[in-house]
């Protein structure tokens, strides 16, 4: 049986069609579907089925999920112990928004310049989401914030950027005391259910305050949009460039020491994709400036 085509397979199920596990393996729709008939006459069974476009596992291919992702990971291992001399093979990665939007791109960039053979596919998703992804081994390493718990010490975390919690504001309001900003402006709330939108309201607890709430949402640029129009105040991070263009915003510092939100990396600690990540992580930790490694 060829491995790759169980890594077909799973990226079938994962993306829910044969066009988009395609655009991702980089082949034709009529390979991918070839590689899915070739695994059920193989195994005797049909492992997918289509409606319309969309497509979903059977019974039988569900029954063989998990192991087929051990077996296509355990194989991805040996290519990389096989080729340890050589920084090449693949990174699979997690990333947040605000991450994968501004924190990551130069650094990106930067990477492929050094290391043009490793290969990266970034998977979004929340915080809480990608800590699991991890911890299951669907992901080898993630950009999250870090967690309000304790890491299990059998992984790794590296603490990337430090983020204080700001009052953001319309570019028009004169108010500079931030705590009278939050108790008597509209409020926009970061998501309670973010690890970011835990520490802002583990902040108005703390200072007494009970803002006047207008909505909750998870995403900071579109928190970033409605404070621009005027729709309300936010007590968000101070999160990394890019900020939409044309806005006209302010943003008003808390009392310090002001909470951060601590954006990082984590990472199993004994893998065999360890030298591959900490690649990335001299990179990541080296001043863009700097000389190529």
């Amino acid at each position: 049986m060829d491995t790759r085509f169980l890594e077909s397979l799973l990226i079938v199920i994962e993306q829910g069609s044969i066009a988009g596990a395609a655009r991702q393996q980089h082949l034709t729709p009529a390979t991918v579907a070839q590689r899915l008939r070739t695994l059920e006459e193989e195994i005797g069974c049909s492992l997918v089925q289509r409606n319309g476009r969309h497509v979903r596992p059977t019974e039988h291919g569900l029954a063989i999920l998990e192991q087929s992702r051990r077996i296509v990971t355990s194989v991805r291992e040996l290519c990389v112990i096989a080729t340890s001399d050589t920084p090449v093979g693949k990174l699979r990665l997690g990333a947040i928004s605000s991450a994968a939007n501004g924190l990551l791109p130069p650094y990106l960039k930067r990477f492929f310049e050094c290391f043009p053979e490793i290969e990266l596919h970034i998977m979004p998703g929340s915080s809480s989401a990608l800590y699991n992804a991890v911890l299951d081994g669907a992901l080898d390493a993630a950009f999250i914030v870090e967690p309000p718990f304790n890491i299990p010490e059998t992984y790794v975390w590296e603490t990337l950027r430090s983020e204080p919690l700001i009052v953001l504001v319309p570019g028009d309001v004169t108010e500079t005391d931030p705590h009278e900003i939050l108790r008597n402006y509209p409020f926009i709330r970061y998501d309670r259910n973010q690890w970011g939108g835990r520490l802002a309201d583990d902040y108005l607890k703390r200072t007494g305050i009970w803002p006047h709430e207008r909505l909750e949402l998870d995403a900071l640029d579109a928190i970033t949009t409605l404070v621009n129009q005027g729709t309300g105040v936010s007590l968000i991070p101070d999160w990394a460039l890019p900020w939409p263009d044309g806005f006209h915003l302010k943003k008003v510092s808390l009392p310090a020491p002001a909470p951060c939100r601590k954006l990082g990396f984590l990472s199993q600690r004994n893998t065999p994709r360890r030298r591959l990540i900490n690649r990335l992580l001299d990179i990541l930790q080296s001043p863009l400036g700097s000389a190529s490694m």
